[in-house]
């Protein structure tokens, strides 16, 4: 199977891909990513490589280069390109509805065309919004976004849905819960406690702490994402859930606590707007139809997580040092160019 896999430079799109080469050595990989700002290729330095993986520098929200990468027979699509950080999305919504909107509407509509064998839109839960007390969503519940981005991936899976019904495009979405793991960019909750936690810096905490959401280790969300790729069902939605509610407070402690550092370093900072209270999934559906289940508690999950993270300082303090980021929008404006 020739898959193609968009933005696999990111977090977990470089995660499925290593687990991909893993599990599925016959695969054909290609990596179709324009590496924006948390686009790494470092993420997959150590199969660049392996012959059944290639790298394509492209933008799945110009059309011509989309046609471009569809031009050789493609048997799968697995969607992760997508701008996905909360804050820089209320701060500019641009970014977000030209690769999650027009991005994804652009390669759906290349492989209608191509007649693609399947189609994987990877979401996330928080199209549904925030939920109270333990209600939990379930697919079917109406999605309420509170965010720009969070906004901009609902109106991408109404548009996946209508390619379902409109044209049985052989499309599949998956909406996971927060991911952590490793490769994770250091602005995200989880690696942006460890890494302030690793060099004694505050530890910034928006307003009481007490926002609940349910972590998934990032190789878990991979092997779902497998079972839906090989085992699901065309036009339904899988909904991949860690079942490890936490509060941000008390992840951010156990951080510390792992990392030997006092909790004098928690910092209460103002709250940021729209702010979702608690995000909940019922995942019951797809460990009924593929038999998946995580596997990873969430207290292993994190030492594994501040291990990686541990064991690769080199690659974290290179990306938070402002030469990095200078170096990436230097290198991006010249690709556009």
């Amino acid at each position: 199977m020739k898959v193609l896999i968009t933005g696999g430079c990111g977090f977990i799109g470089a995660n499925f891909i290593h687990y991909l080469l893993r599990k599925r050595p016959s695969f054909k990989i290609i990596n179709f990513d324009l590496l924006t700002y948390s686009g790494n290729p470092e993420n997959l330095k150590s199969v660049e490589k392996h012959p059944g993986y290639r790298f394509v520098r492209g933008d799945i929200a110009d059309k011509k280069t989309v046609s471009a990468i569809f031009s050789e027979r493609i048997d799968a699509v697995v969607n992760f390109a997508a701008e996905s950080h909360v804050d820089r999305s209320i701060e500019d919504a641009d970014p977000f509805l030209r690769t999650n909107v027009i991005g994804s509407q652009n390669l759906m509509e290349e492989a209608r065309r191509r007649k693609i064998d399947r189609f994987i839109h990877i979401s996330t839960d928080e199209v549904y919004g925030s939920i109270a007390g333990r209600k939990k969503f379930g697919e079917d519940h109406p999605m309420a976004p509170s965010s720009p981005y969070s906004a901009s991936k609902a109106a991408a899976d109404l548009i996946a849905r209508a390619y379902f019904k409109t044209y049985r495009l052989p499309i599949i979405i998956t909406r996971s819960s927060n991911n952590y793991g490793p490769y994770q960019f250091p602005e995200k909750f989880i690696p942006l406690m460890v890494t302030n936690a690793f060099q004694g810096k505050p530890l910034p905490i928006y307003g009481d702490g007490l926002y609940v959401r349910d972590w998934l280790y990032v190789e878990d969300n991979c092997e779902a994402i497998l079972k839906v790729l090989e085992e699901g069902k065309e036009g339904e939605v899988y909904n991949i859930g860690g079942g490890c509610e936490r509060k941000n407070i008390d992840v951010a402690k156990k951080i510390l606590k792992i990392t030997g550092r006092d909790e004098s370093l928690l910092k209460h900072v103002a709250d940021r707007p729209g702010h979702d209270r608690r995000y909940a999934i019922d995942f019951s559906k797809i460990i009924k139809e593929t038999g998946w289940e995580p596997a990873v508690k969430f207290e292993e999950g994190l030492k594994r997580t501040i291990a990686w993270y541990r064991q690769n300082e080199t690659w974290w303090r290179r990306i938070i040092s402002g030469d990095y980021l200078v170096a990436r929008r230097e290198a991006y404006r010249r690709f556009k160019d």
